[in-house]
């Protein structure tokens, strides 16, 4: 059985995937991380993740004073804390998933240099809905891409901290490389002004408002007619059943980087 540890237990991701591990024959939970100085520390991570019961780990302010009986980490936290988690992973040889997104590219490439020393799997998104998705946007760009207009309209709730959102950048990510080009250079970030649209652009849109879940549309549009690929969550337990998928499919594995294409065969 594989011995797991979740960062930041208490967030609303961190919550879930507790709770969802807890609840898996083929996981065991070791221990929750937090940061320092929080009155939870030292409680039991089933109370701080309200699993409705103990379970006999705690939740500790020290990642290294557990890392090492652990055979994955899974991490949901904040920019600055996933990457000394990330740090330590790599110190001590152990798999990590990571979910946590608004990372600059330098960062980004943090992630890719650790598979060479860890396996490493990092996914903006663990739904497994969202990556069908991002197949399908690959397949309608491959094959009409360049006729049609790109627009990306992705909306969260008021406390999302980064716009767009890590998932809304992979799908454009995604849409550009199956253009044969770099999102940075044909992305758009809102509109204003009376300038018409620029051709062969991807346009993005974030809206923030009250708890609406994550939800993601990408308008490919043509003259008379429009498709629309969307997916909606109703809440964030289709996230935390990918990630604990995710580790899961670590366990065992030798160093490299993994998406979460993976772990669904979508490669």
């Amino acid at each position: 059985m594989m011995k797991v540890i979740v960062v930041a237990p208490k967030g609303k991701m961190g919550k879930l995937i507790t709770q969802i591990a807890a609840s898996r024959d083929d996981m065991k939970l070791l221990a929750g991380i937090g940061p320092k100085g929080r009155d939870y520390i030292g409680d039991d991570l089933g109370l701080v993740a309200m699993t409705g019961r103990k379970l006999g780990v705690p939740v500790v302010d020290d990642l290294e004073s557990v890392i090492d009986s652990s055979d994955v980490i899974i991490d949901f936290s904040t920019r600055e804390m996933a990457m000394t988690v990330l740090n330590l992973a790599i110190a001590h040889k152990k798999a990590l998933v990571c979910g946590t997104t608004g990372f600059s590219s330098d960062e980004m490439q943090r992630f890719q240099e650790a598979a060479a020393h860890i396996p490493m799997l990092y996914a903006a998104n663990t739904s497994k809905l969202v990556n069908i998705m991002n197949k399908l946007l690959e397949l309608t760009a491959s094959a009409a891409g360049s006729d049609l207009d790109i627009e990306i309209l992705e909306m969260h709730d008021q406390w999302k901290k980064d716009a767009p959102s890590g998932t809304s950048r992979e799908m454009g990510e995604i849409i550009a490389h199956a253009l044969n080009k770099d999102l940075s250079d044909i992305a758009v970030y809102g509109r204003e002004g009376s300038e018409p649209r620029i051709p062969g652009t991807i346009g993005y849109h974030s809206l923030r408002a009250g708890n609406i879940p994550s939800s993601h549309t990408v308008f490919f549009g043509g003259m008379g007619e429009r498709l629309e690929i969307t997916h909606h969550s109703y809440n964030w337990e289709c996230f935390a059943r990918g990630a604990c998928d995710c580790a899961a499919y670590l366990n065992g594995k030798e160093p490299g980087f993994y998406t979460i294409k993976d772990v669904l065969n979508l490669s």
